[in-house]
């Protein structure tokens, strides 16, 4: 499926990419500072914010909530806050496009306060579910309306007053336990998430770093148990983003498919609960290094510097799903030139995503000349040779549009996707920025 304003492109096979790069702003990250600064008292300061379509979105929802929300001549965003239990109710109808974790985490702090907020989306948005976040809000009081199957087109209005509850979280999921907490910000007591299967921690420090009282500790089971005391006053900060992990993985995987390459990207994100794919690459055989390692407001950051490498197929076990979902497509692309099998298990989170992300990679393969095995939550790979040469559906998801691009600077033919637009989502500069490194495209699908 593509939208009105479509724009076909292909990626060239390609010469040796060589140069450092910096990738956008991590979208986690940047998602949770707007938020937090919304609800903090005073003047929150962001530099680094992703200024993607995505972060605009969760910009303009935190406007429609009261919150001042100014980008500044020097590039640095400040957000003066509201308070927690501060937030208005918005006058009108609140958009998130293609924004998923922007939504679900919105619906979290709208559902804690005793007005009435709709959120709409996309038609990307709009088919994928909101259960996982309104279930939780039920339990506290608030009130749904909502399309069959608790879908957008959505309207929530929170109960007053609300009740913390425990919550165990019955997937793997950083969207539900964030929003849950978002929530408990505005109750009197204490709110508490159990996660079976630990999932990234960006809220958890980010709401430690705004002043909030929130302790973690880990369960006899394994569990992690998380406690957040109600009705704190969150303090403005000076937020500092680092690049997201997510979208350097398609820098990191194009410096290792395309022969003599030698790749650097700066200052990326390596929150041990965002690194599975580096984990895994580095199992595969990729020489893969990373330099000047240091910490940044909490979170370790580093360069990550990547040559051309001879990967081999590996099996990358189900618990490591939760700290690299995002990274499956490319990391599929990257399988696809490995000697042997690679072997993806519990990807069923993969099917709820912008798009059915696992039958869209694997159609994508297939019609590269790759060989693959779909299964209802797992993907098998059988690298070498690709051939290249195919048109892939990008069904408005913005990180398979990306993955198919970086196989065709790889292949032994040029690859196409039907729409590139939609990579603006995340990644603005994604083509720019490749093409400093030495990669070669063109616009429209006839190159392939």
């Amino acid at each position: 499926m593509t939208h009105v304003f479509a724009q076909p492109l292909s990626a060239l096979p390609s010469g040796p990419l060589t140069g450092r790069v910096t990738a956008p702003g991590d979208k986690s990250i940047s998602h949770r500072a707007l938020m937090l600064g919304a609800l903090a008292v005073g003047e929150t300061a962001i530099s680094g914010l992703l200024e993607s379509g995505d972060i605009m979105a969760t910009a303009a929802a935190m406007r429609a909530f009261g919150a001042t929300v100014e980008r500044g001549t020097d590039d640095i965003w400040r957000v003066n806050g509201l308070g927690t239990g501060g937030l208005l109710e918005p006058e009108g109808v609140i958009d998130f496009a293609n924004a998923g974790t922007g939504v679900r985490l919105a619906i979290g702090m709208a559902g804690a306060h005793a007005f009435a907020t709709t959120f709409v989306g996309d038609a990307s948005l709009s088919r994928r579910p909101m259960a996982r976040v309104l279930d939780p809000l039920r339990d506290m009081g608030a009130e749904v309306i909502a399309r069959s199957g608790d879908r957008l087109p959505l309207t929530i209005r929170g109960a007053d007053p609300m009740a913390p509850i425990e919550y165990r979280v019955p997937m793997p999921s950083a969207q539900v336990k964030s929003a849950v907490l978002l929530a408990g910000l505005n109750f009197d007591g204490v709110m508490t998430v159990i996660e079976p299967v630990a999932t990234r921690d960006h809220t958890e420090r980010m709401l430690k770093g705004f002043g909030a009282d929130i302790t973690t500790e880990r369960a006899e089971d394994g569990a992690t148990i998380i406690r957040l005391v109600g009705r704190p006053e969150l303090k403005p900060q000076r937020v500092t983003v680092p690049a997201d992990p997510s979208s350097s993985a398609f820098l990191f995987v194009a410096g290792l498919l395309v022969p003599d390459s030698d790749v650097t990207v700066e200052n990326v994100l390596l929150n041990p609960s965002r690194t599975g794919l580096i984990v895994t690459l580095k199992e595969m055989g990729a020489d893969l290094t990373i330099e000047n390692e240091r910490q940044s407001g909490g979170e370790t950051i580093g360069d990550v510097r990547v040559r051309a490498s001879r990967l081999k197929g590996v099996h990358v076990p189900s618990e490591r799903a939760p700290s690299m979902i995002d990274e499956y497509p490319v990391l599929a692309v990257a399988a696809a030139f490995a000697e042997g099998d690679t072997i993806m298990e519990g990807l069923a989170e993969l099917r709820v995503k912008e798009s059915d992300r696992l039958a869209a990679v694997a159609r994508g393969l297939e019609a590269n000349g790759v060989t693959c095995r779909e299964g209802d939550d797992s993907l098998a790979v059988t690298g070498g040779r690709v051939r290249g040469g195919g048109t892939v559906a990008t069904h408005l998801d913005h990180r398979i549009a990306m993955s198919f691009l970086i196989m065709g600077l790889a292949a032994e033919q040029a690859v196409s996707v039907d729409d590139s637009a939609i990579i603006g989502t995340s990644f603005p500069d994604f083509v720019e920025q490749l093409k400093r490194l030495g990669a070669d495209f063109a616009d429209g699908a006839e190159a392939a």
